[in-house]
């Protein structure tokens, strides 16, 4: 170890590596949606080997979303709850009151437990809304259960899963009563790998700098070495999935390095879940590194779930876990995406409103607005049209783009970083809160793509963001550079949430919990306004490449900026 310090501390301008950004958006879709009819899906078997049929006695746990009661509700309760202007705003609920509002009917407990006893389904699990279950069930039970469905075995770099090779469907008289099946069609993806290298400290100085690290992250947003956490009830968290794992040794010499000049913790301080064995993920090393040097001294979890069962979808089982724990951090940082025509309507729906119940709570969801630009699918006779990611086009979670310095040596001012997703759903109307300021946008902006390729009415992303480009991470005890992505941007924004959440909490007032309709009534206040780079786009004559770009005020490349923290900090107080 001392070793590395040494080379750190001595060649300040070694840059041996090349860099490769982090992708956020690589999962594969969940595609189960209910229906009575079998619905056409499209499997990613890229990567995965396919090494023979399920046997019938094999165990799988898949998970039945039941319907929830009194949607409408959750919707408009969490737009007074979240509104500064409301009598309403900060008065949370509890999660018992939220299990009250969504909990399924009598009726649709009774035929969803007649319809899995009647196929000899007996070890079922719900959570404290009762609205999934897990059940464990052979294959053969399965494949009886979900007409249509045959169970496979698939492998990957010594990973193996079982998955359906074709759709499922459910008889029209339990269709009505689930929103969607999980685990059994959605194939895990394989995260890309991230340069690895030795380099100088990154240490920032005098406005120059060798790449972002916690210092540099501090001077741009002007945070002083007295912005870290005092409050006792505060708390963080980070989400992983895709077999991605921390070291706390790699923590702990991170702040060694790199976060000497203000208090912080070194330890993370639950672990929810099971952290896998192995090398640790460059993803998972980012994630708790600059959540926990940005939101210093604030306590952080870290939710990992490789899964217990083959079978077991990680995303879906975050999603259960928080319906099911009364007590969990006030922000979550999560970096996870995918493309939403890949997605079933019922599936988004109903992970929406999962968001609106977490919101409600007082909980504030930060997603990475993905790594892709304005993606793009790619159609026959070129007529080809941008691909917003889910959850990040989600109108209920707020969404984090990426910039760069517009001189990569130097604390300067930030311009667009040309991978920072952003764009329009194609799935969600735009929500009220960012009517006027989406608008203006689109009536100012004079280098509009053309309109076949994106959905002007649709919810545009991202809603804020911050430097996505060339930070420094520590990962497997070894100093690595330019590492880049909105991986990076959406835990050091959550971080600063925390820390105004953490001021809030000493003045008596509530969390920040779902920010956006907050955020877009500042207009820009507390924000450094990004004005300068497109994103990418479709490889095509139409758009040459170019998606997007940057603007006055908000932008669907940046949002509205990047934190300015004690203005913020102000604003956020104050409202």
């Amino acid at each position: 170890m001392y070793f590395y310090r040494v080379l750190v501390s001595l060649f300040l301008s070694v840059w041996l590596v090349y860099g490769e950004r982090l992708e956020n958006d690589q999962t594969t879709s969940y595609k189960s949606s209910v229906s009575p009819k079998m619905q056409l899906v499209r499997h990613l078997f890229t990567n995965w080997l396919h090494v023979g049929q399920a046997g019938p006695l094999e165990e799988l746990e898949l998970t039945f979303a039941l319907k929830q009661q009194n949607v409408g509700r959750v919707k408009d309760l969490l737009e007074l709850v979240s509104d500064p202007d409301s009598q309403h705003y900060g008065k949370y609920l509890t999660l018992e009151e939220v299990t009250s509002l969504v909990k399924p009917s009598q009726l649709t407990e009774k035929v969803v437990l007649t319809w899995l006893q009647s196929h000899g389904v007996k070890i079922c699990h719900t959570v404290h809304t009762q609205d999934f279950l897990q059940c464990s069930m052979t294959v053969q039970v399965a494949e009886t259960l979900l007409p249509g469905t045959e169970f496979h075995r698939y492998n990957r770099d010594g990973q193996t899963v079982v998955r359906s090779s074709s759709p499922y469907s459910v008889h029209d008289d339990v269709s009505q009563h689930l929103d969607f099946v999980g685990g059994v069609l959605r194939f895990p993806p394989k995260g890309r790998e991230v340069s690895r290298g030795w380099a100088g400290t990154g240490r920032s100085g005098s406005g120059f700098h060798l790449g972002v690290t916690p210092a540099t992250i501090r001077t741009r947003y002007n945070l002083t070495a007295a912005d870290v956490g005092t409050a006792a009830n505060n708390s963080q968290a980070v989400a992983q999935f895709l077999e991605q794992f921390y070291h706390p040794a790699d923590l702990a010499e991170f702040m060694i390095l790199f976060a000497r000049g203000f208090k912080h913790h070194t330890e993370v301080e639950r672990v929810v879940g099971t952290q896998g064995g192995g090398k640790a993920g460059m993803e998972a090393s980012l994630d708790v590194e600059y959540i926990m040097s940005t939101g210093a001294n604030i306590s952080t979890w870290v939710f990992t779930n490789p899964g217990r069962h083959e079978s077991q979808e990680p995303f879906l089982q975050w999603m259960l876990l928080l319906s099911n724990m009364s007590a969990v951090p006030w922000v979550h940082t999560i970096s996870y995406g995918d493309d939403e025509d890949s997605l079933s309507t019922a599936y988004m729906n109903r992970i929406n409103v999962e968001f609106m119940k977490a919101g409600l709570r007082g909980i504030s969801m930060l997603f990475a607005s993905g790594d892709s630009g304005a993606g793009c699918r790619y159609l026959k006779k070129e007529n080809n049209v941008f691909r917003p990611s889910f959850p990040a086009s989600s109108p209920y979670v707020t969404t984090v783009g990426g910039t760069s310095f517009k001189n990569p040596f130097k604390i300067s001012y930030e311009v667009t970083d040309y991978i920072s997703g952003g764009g329009f759903s194609n799935a969600f109307a735009m929500p009220d809160y960012q009517v006027k300021a989406v608008n203006a946008y689109l009536k100012d902006e004079q280098a509009l793509p053309p309109k076949s390729y994106f959905n002007s009415s649709g919810r545009a992303y991202p809603d804020m963001a911050a430097l996505s480009d060339n930070y420094w991470i520590v990962s497997n005890l070894i100093p690595i550079p330019w590492i880049s992505g909105t991986s990076a941007s959406t835990p050091v924004v959550g971080g600063i949430l925390s820390l105004i959440n953490d001021q809030r909490f000493l003045k008596g007032l509530p969390s920040l919990g779902f920010l956006n309709p907050q955020l877009y009534k500042l207009q820009g206040t507390g924000l450094f306004d990004v004005t300068e780079g497109c994103h990418l786009g479709c490889l095509d004559e139409k758009v040459e490449g170019k998606g997007f770009c940057a603007a006055s005020s908000w932008d669907p490349v940046t949002g509205w900026g990047t934190p300015n923290y004690p203005i913020l900090l102000s604003a956020l107080l104050h409202s």
